[in-house]
């Protein structure tokens, strides 16, 4: 016997097809016989399809060509193959039986096909949907997988076989749904890569909390916050409507051991019995995280996919309790599995920090003590930026300073990684923040905004909880020996801005020194890396200004973002949301890099607390603390201009 590929014939034995087809009992619909028993696949030999389990895929011209996955390919396309290999290590219980006897089967039929290969079609076994004729199939399926309990009966009546055909492949469920948070962001983040094709069409979405609602409240309550891309508004509502369908509620209620119970019932009659990985984003108060997270363990996570959890900052209020929660999250997931969020690292200033150093020549060479002078890492707020609810007991350190300003710094000084998996950059990320010289007090500026009841502003401060914090950081290590990192982080103050300034050396017997006058920092070159406002970077160099004399001029060349570049900006929680799902995990906090951080800061913390040190005022909306300034000037950096 023979499979006959339009002008090509391949033979196999007839075993492997009555394999193959008992596996996929419905699969042979998908062949066509050509005189008697030849199968006959659908496309020209220069470029075919092969069909199993209704799963579609091109077979290549030359099939042992390895080809890389985009990191950002629609996961309708290759939501099954992403970080297989990987995954599987997080859930070793998974039955990998049909797995075998699936790939030998494929393996019968292609032998030239590459190992790669037929794993992918390993991978894809469950990932399509069960077509129409066979609806017996799914739904005794269904029925044999239900809860008898009252509130997994209330949602199958929202279960369609005509509509969804089979369970999703990828529930994500946020814990906290009815926050402000989860209202405003993570919904609208979820929606936006749905409908940008990122998310599988059948995914499911469950959102848990405390308040006794139903489905459709929870969709009323976030369809508001949903909007469609400004730059591709097809079919928006369609999109909606598809997307809120999918959104499921559940009233955990207050033992989070039976909510979590109830929450991993609801999603096995969603997913149908399927093989689904499952996302759990915890938008709880800090004080409920824990218990949160074990509950979660103990009764929520799937044995047949792999599980991930997402954790809001801040991650701890000291290096002790950072310690011990990371101790008890470890013994309840492993390692791989945390991604410690900060939404401030999604930000395309940051992703953008390595494709910078690493793919242009230009930069690496200078990128050390020998030509950079000093290195700014600012983040300033204005008054329009709310303030967090638990602001008052952590403050600007824990809350920005500790994850994304240093992580900022180590992205800056890191060293190049072998590769770009995200553990080999957390390797090199723990090594800068190891090399940071202890911070003395004396080293850092506390500030907090002078509030009047006039200012209408939502959280009211303690007299010791500082809202700026600018600090000089030094790393003991060849490559930053002697160059002063100084970090700016603070809210109330005159503009919002973010951004990183490199400020090079001087030049050297520079010709043009009597052209230049006597403030030779003006004449410094300057690298400026800005996410707000207008994302830009700007080189600035020293230039003859056009005329007869000699005159010359500080000026920038300028790559504004929104002149270059016709596209909409995505929100950083779509980034980061998309990289849970690719297990990119470089830009989220591991444990050791956690506790590095903290070795950091903690021994700063506990001189402020012992000692009642008082932060130095500021006008609300003005230029900071003036102590900032001289800072600077003690560590011989010149101010940026606010």
């Amino acid at each position: 016997m023979a499979v006959s590929f339009s002008h090509i014939s391949i033979p196999f034995q007839e075993s492997s097809i009555a394999r193959s087809i008992s596996l996929l009992p419905y699969a042979a619909n998908n062949f066509h016989l050509l005189g008697g028993s030849p199968f006959v696949l659908y496309g020209g030999a220069g470029n075919f399809c092969w069909r199993f389990h209704d799963l579609k895929r091109p077979i290549l011209k030359r099939p042992n060509i390895q080809q890389r996955n985009r990191k950002h390919v629609p996961i309708n396309e290759l939501i099954s193959i992403r970080n297989q290999n990987n995954d599987q290590s997080e859930n070793p219980s998974r039955n990998l039986a049909n797995d075998e006897q699936f790939s030998e089967a494929a393996s019968t039929m292609f032998p030239n096909d590459s190992t790669e290969e037929q794993t992918r079609a390993t991978s894809h076994r469950k990932k399509s949907s069960m077509p129409n004729s066979q609806p017996g199939i799914l739904e005794k399926a269904r029925t044999s997988l239900e809860s008898p309990s009252s509130f997994v009966r209330t949602h199958s009546s929202n279960l369609s076989v005509d509509d969804h055909h089979r369970g999703p492949s990828l529930s994500i469920a946020v814990i906290g749904a009815t926050g402000e948070l989860a209202r405003k962001k993570i919904f609208p983040a979820l929606f936006a890569l749905y409908y940008s094709g990122f998310l599988p069409e059948n995914i499911g979405i469950f959102g848990y909390s405390r308040k006794n609602l139903t489905d459709e409240d929870l969709r009323s309550l976030i369809a508001s916050t949903l909007t469609c891309r400004i730059d591709h508004q097809q079919n928006c509502g369609d999109k909606m409507d598809a997307f809120l369908s999918r959104t499921y509620y559940l009233n955990g209620g207050y033992d989070n051991k039976e909510g979590m119970s109830k929450l991993n019932a609801l999603m096995e009659q969603i997913e149908g019995g399927y093989r689904a990985n499952r996302i759990f984003y915890l938008s709880v108060p800090q004080e409920a995280l824990l218990d949160v997270a074990s509950s979660l363990a103990d009764n929520a996570q799937t044995k047949k996919g792999w599980n991930r959890i997402i954790i809001e900052k801040p991650f701890g209020f000291d290096a002790l309790s950072s310690q011990q929660f990371t101790k008890s999250l470890l013994s309840k997931f492993k390692e791989k599995q945390i991604y410690r969020i900060d939404h401030l690292l999604g930000r395309n200033l940051i992703e953008n920090l390595t494709v910078l150093r690493f793919s242009n020549l230009v930069f690496e060479p200078l990128w050390s003590r020998t030509y950079i002078r000093n290195v700014q890492v600012i983040l300033s707020e204005d008054m329009s930026m709310q303030i967090g609810r638990y602001f008052d007991g952590y403050g600007v350190i824990r809350d920005i300073v500790h994850s994304h300003m240093l992580q900022t710094i180590a992205l800056l000084a890191m060293e190049p990684p072998i590769s770009l998996d995200g553990e080999d950059i957390r390797n090199e990320k723990v090594k800068v923040l190891r090399s940071i010289r202890k911070l003395e007090l004396s080293d850092v500026i506390l500030g907090q905004y002078k509030a009047t009841s006039a200012d209408k502003l939502n959280v009211s401060l303690c007299s010791l909880t500082p809202t700026f914090f600018a600090a000089a950081l030094y790393i003991d290590n060849a490559r930053w020996d002697g160059v002063p990192f100084l970090i700016k982080a603070g809210v109330g103050l005159i503009k919002h801005r973010v951004e990183i300034r490199i400020q090079f050396n001087r030049v050297p017997g520079n010709l043009y020194r009597e052209c230049i006058g006597h403030n030779t920092d003006l004449a410094t070159n300057e690298l400026i890396l800005r996410d707000v406002p207008d994302e830009a970077i700007l080189v600035k160099i020293n230039n003859k200004i056009p005329g007869l004399g000699l005159q010359l001029d500080a000026s920038e060349l300028n790559l504004l973002y929104k002149d270059k570049y016709n596209v909409e900006v995505p929100d950083s929680y779509e980034h980061l949301l998309l990289d849970v799902m690719d297990g990119d995990n470089h830009l989220f906090l591991r444990s050791d890099e956690l506790a590095a951080a903290w070795s950091i800061l903690t021994p700063v913390l506990q001189e402020v607390d012992q000692n009642n040190i008082a932060p130095e005022l500021y006008e609300l909306g003005g230029r900071g603390p003036v102590g900032a300034y001289y800072l600077w000037a003690k560590h011989g950096v010149r101010w940026a201009d606010d």
